[in-house]
């Protein structure tokens, strides 16, 4: 059975790709819907939903189009998603390959400090890093990366060190492979497939810390996002509730998306929790 019908036997994951398949196509496509920037006021302020066919989900208080700035925002929160966690993860392999690959002193070196960061809070740290660095959508992918690597690592130093007295590293090392080649070629894509169940709920974290980030009014002030729209509609919420709910909303299915995806893909790639659920 193939890893994508293996995929495709969960439901809930389908539905998840789908839904993110939209979110992705409406972020891509953001700039043919809706030409003018969301920043600009764009008709009559507070209209509700439905009440004007130009505006299906209702304007804010400044005239501002929610529906396009659920658009452009969905740009925002996965692009800040993916290439946080990109970086993340590759920090995280990194250190995690280094640690379990050669042990001793090294290791112990490295998971101290992993640990020093994993004792911060991370929302804490992003907060932090972004307020010194100013308030920019590369350094909030920046503090996101910093604060979501660890996990990573120990997870990569797990496989690391199961892996090292197989077989075929030993075999490796045997036939005089130096030990970068022998991470690389050897035990790394033995190790991918957690990395990318990782990988995929990571996506789901880091956007909802740049939306908290946001909120919180630490978000690029030059770029619209989810976060920012219900940090700004959190005064109005009794007098216009679509202002706050509708990216609300997007959040919520974006990241429940990607965490059924992330189990869909950890179903089709580890082969003991599907015996153990056959």
């Amino acid at each position: 059975m193939t890893f994508l019908r293996r995929f495709a036997h969960n439901y809930g994951a389908l539905v998840g790709l789908a839904i993110l398949l939209v979110v992705v196509a409406v972020a891509i496509l953001a700039p043919v819907f809706f030409p003018s920037s969301p920043w600009e006021s764009a008709g009559v302020p507070l209209l509700g939903p439905l009440e004007d066919p130009q505006f299906p989900l209702g304007t804010d208080m400044l005239g501002r189009d929610i529906a396009a700035g659920l658009a452009y925002g969905a740009r925002v929160s996965l692009l800040i998603g993916v290439v946080s966690t990109a970086v993340a993860v590759v920090i995280g392999v990194s250190i995690g390959a280094l640690a379990g690959f050669h042990g001793g002193r090294i290791d112990d070196l490295l998971m101290r400090f992993t640990e020093f960061f994993q004792t911060i809070p991370a929302l804490a740290m992003a907060i932090v890093l972004v307020a010194i660095f100013n308030p920019s959508i590369v350094s909030i992918t920046l503090a996101i990366a910093v604060v979501s690597w660890p996990p990573v690592a120990r997870l990569v130093r797990g496989e690391f060190l199961s892996l090292r007295s197989r077989e075929f590293v030993q075999a490796a090392i045997v036939v005089g492979q130096t030990g970068p080649r022998i991470m690389l070629t050897q035990i790394l894509p033995n190790a991918v497939s957690p990395i990318i169940v990782t990988a995929s709920l990571m996506v789901a974290t880091a956007i909802l810390t740049e939306s908290s980030l946001s909120f919180l009014g630490l978000g690029d002030r030059n770029m619209m996002s989810w976060g920012f729209m219900i940090g700004a509609a959190r005064t109005m919420l009794r007098e216009a509730w679509w202002m706050s709910v509708f990216p609300g909303v997007a959040i919520l299915l974006t990241v429940l998306a990607i965490n059924l995806i992330g189990e869909g893909l950890n179903d089709a790639l580890n082969p003991h929790l599907r015996g153990r659920r056959g």
